[in-house]
């Protein structure tokens, strides 16, 4: 069970015992189950109380409002992404640089596809929630660049040099998969094989 970040500065109350975490889990797996079945806008606290089976009280100890547990949500799910595609590379030598970017990718649509509420919140509030897109994709890549570079090693040239490749692969991936995912519930085949393509193509003048 992937569970929140300690340091999630959305909590109110961080858990110590296990029986609190496991109620936490509780209430964000209820959560990310209604954002499935009402969106976001219809989304209410007592609702994720009664689908956790616990006391209204135990989902205001963790959170003020609903935009806090979706955003806790979101951190659960960037963790669990990142949890995924490192047992991912672990099968992809260091060498293969593209096998390694088709796993990110990879990961990224099988979570969409399986993991309840990542449809709506992947890593950050679904639309029109005010919150910086680029706040949540600059997460993604943050986490994504620890997580190549100690894979690739000296190929992946300075930190620097490929955080900013990685944040561009993000935000056009991040763009040409929502689309992909608005033609087609379960995403368009043609235009994810246009998203791997573009990536592929601009990774290969750096990792190439």
């Amino acid at each position: 069970m992937v569970c929140v970040s300690p340091v999630n500065a959305n909590l109110r109350r961080v858990p110590v015992q296990q029986r609190s975490a496991d109620r936490l889990a509780r209430i964000l797996d209820a959560g990310a189950g209604l954002l499935d079945e009402t969106g976001y806008e219809l989304l209410s606290t007592r609702a994720v109380a009664d689908r956790a089976g616990v006391p209204i009280g135990s989902v205001y100890r963790f959170f003020p409002n609903k935009r806090a547990l979706v955003d806790a949500l979101a951190e659960r799910n960037l963790d669990l992404y990142a949890e995924r595609i490192v047992g991912r590379l672990a099968a992809v030598p260091a060498q293969e640089w593209s096998a390694a970017i088709d796993a990110v990718l990879d990961e990224y649509l099988a979570m969409k596809r399986s993991v309840p509420g990542f449809a709506l919140v992947d890593f950050g509030p679904p639309a029109p929630v005010a919150d910086p897109l680029g706040d949540a994709n600059q997460r993604v890549a943050d986490r994504l660049t620890a997580l190549l570079s100690g894979h690739l090693g000296h190929r992946s040239g300075s930190e620097e040099d490929l955080l900013r490749t990685v944040l561009v692969c993000v935000e056009a991936a991040d763009a040409l998969l929502q689309l992909a995912f608005r033609a087609d519930p379960a995403g368009d085949p043609s235009l994810i094989a246009e998203t791997r393509l573009l990536l592929q193509s601009y990774l290969a003048r750096v990792l190439g």
